[in-house]
């Protein structure tokens, strides 16, 4: 699946909103916005894992620095995380 297969509910014309706290995270503390997200909602790795129903190590991959998941897999952890999965995505 590429970005233009995703399914998004976000439209063309708005914009992908990202919460303060999360941007602080992901640029201040050199998180990414996954694991920002995460952090945000008080979820443990343990957690997002189960809802995903994959490993706890796989999971802790998926939101390491500098791992850009596709966007499936962006797609599975927003749904884990109650998230659009554009907010996950880094440019």
């Amino acid at each position: 699946m590429n970005a233009l297969d995703a399914p998004s509910t976000v439209r063309p014309d708005e914009a992908v909103l990202i919460l303060h706290e999360v941007v602080g995270l992901h640029a201040v503390q050199g998180l990414s916005l996954v694991r920002a997200w995460r952090e945000h909602l008080g979820l443990t790795q343990e957690e997002v894992a189960r809802r995903m129903d994959v490993s706890r190590p796989a999971y802790a991959q998926m939101e390491a620095p500098g791992v850009r998941p596709r966007v499936a897999t962006l797609w599975k952890i927003a749904k884990a995380l109650g998230v659009e999965w554009e907010q996950l995505r880094e440019e």
